[in-house]
């Protein structure tokens, strides 16, 4: 049997066949056509290696960048708050910055407030603790006990970075609760009573003892008086109950002698503080336990306390001298309620007999500010 044609295979790149036939043309054009490819893609007419490729890389551009603000943690510029009745004195609820800055950055703000239902207006400080350290004072009125190495009058050590400082509770036989300093416990510490609690690094919080705060080893003050104020962010049923008596014996509307009646609207201050560990102070002349409450819970306070009452003792100052390291003293000093018996003098007077709290510049603060300043 003959065999029969065989089909030639597809003409390969660089095979020679015979001129002038069609495969003959059809190679020419392919190799053509290829070298015309080559040559492209090697561009500028450079001949391409074996096995290389040409790739086209565009620029990376990195987005410059700012370095951030060097400032230390501190909280957020308090909201200004909303008047609780209309029409308002101009500035209520409007925060004002006072006393020296921390490393420039205020770290106390006042504004006044009238209560629901008063007519006279209340002052509220606001202090930031990511930037102040709290310390206890005692004195020999209260708690007693004595002597202490933080006492009035506050020492220039101390004043070289004082900011502020405010009253602190009863007398120990009228505060129904404990103090413990200094390593000491000089009344036993009451479960459930209101407790303003500082730890070895200065911070410092408010709240019910065995509740909300309890010894701990870093604890190296607890200041205890009545039963809390405010706690949940809300006035507590005490603080809205009507025996307003629970809440400090007080005097009349014109004397403290012991024979004129108290009254239940008197000068009453009280401590707290906020969901970001802010303090509130408030004190007026005219305020009754609710509105004391009140007012607290205006200004963000979640957990809140009574301190000190009747004219002779509620007190807050801030200090501000002229140069960033100067000492704080009774000539720079600014009393959130000018009318308050006590002033910028009663914290330097080595005569002052009860405790109070100062409020400082933080070393951790002031460190953390010259670290970034590097």
């Amino acid at each position: 049997m003959t065999a029969g044609p065989r089909h030639r295979p597809a003409t390969l790149l660089g095979e020679v066949t015979a001129p002038g036939s069609v495969s003959a043309r059809l190679t020419a054009s392919a190799f053509v056509l290829c070298l015309a490819l080559i040559c492209a893609a090697c561009g500028n007419g450079t001949p391409a290696r074996r096995g290389a490729f040409t790739t086209t890389t565009k620029p990376v551009t990195t987005p410059s960048t700012s370095p951030a603000p060097k400032t230390p943690v501190h909280l957020p510029t308090p909201a200004p708050l909303i008047p609780f009745t209309a029409p308002t004195a101009v500035g209520q609820g409007a925060w004002s910055a006072a006393g020296r800055p921390v490393t420039g950055i205020p770290a106390v703000y006042e504004t006044a407030l009238v209560p629901p239902g008063g007519t006279q207006a209340a002052g509220i400080a606001w202090m930031d603790t990511r930037l102040l350290s709290a310390q206890l004072y005692s004195g020999s009125a209260s708690p007693g006990g004595g002597p202490y190495e933080f006492t009035a009058p506050v020492q220039p050590a101390q004043a070289a970075t004082l900011v502020a400082a405010f009253n602190g509770g009863f007398l120990m036989n009228s505060a129904q609760g404990g103090y413990y300093t200094e390593g000491k416990t000089v009344v036993p510490l009451v479960a459930g009573a209101a407790s303003l609690v500082i730890y070895a690094n200065g911070s410092v919080t408010v709240g019910a003892w065995d509740t909300d705060v309890s010894m701990t080893p870093d604890v190296v003050a607890v200041r205890q008086n009545l039963v809390p104020l405010v706690a949940g962010g809300q006035p507590t049923t005490q603080a809205t109950s009507p025996d307003w008596q629970a809440w400090g014996n007080t005097c009349g509307a014109t004397s403290c002698a012991s024979t004129v009646p108290g009254i239940e609207n008197q000068w009453r201050s009280g401590i707290g503080v906020t969901a970001n560990g802010a303090l509130v102070y408030a004190a007026g002349p005219d305020l009754t336990p609710l509105q004391l409450a009140q007012l607290l819970v205006h200004a963000g306070a979640i957990r809140g306390m009574e301190l000190d009452i009747n004219p002779n003792w509620p007190v807050f100052v801030t200090y501000d001298p002229s140069t960033p390291n100067g000492l704080a003293a009774p000539s720079n000093g600014s009393s959130l309620q000018p009318s308050s018996v006590q002033n910028a003098a009663t914290f330097f007077d080595p005569a002052w007999a009860r405790d109070f709290i100062t409020m400082s510049a933080s070393a951790s603060a002031v460190s953390s500010y010259f670290d970034l300043k590097k």
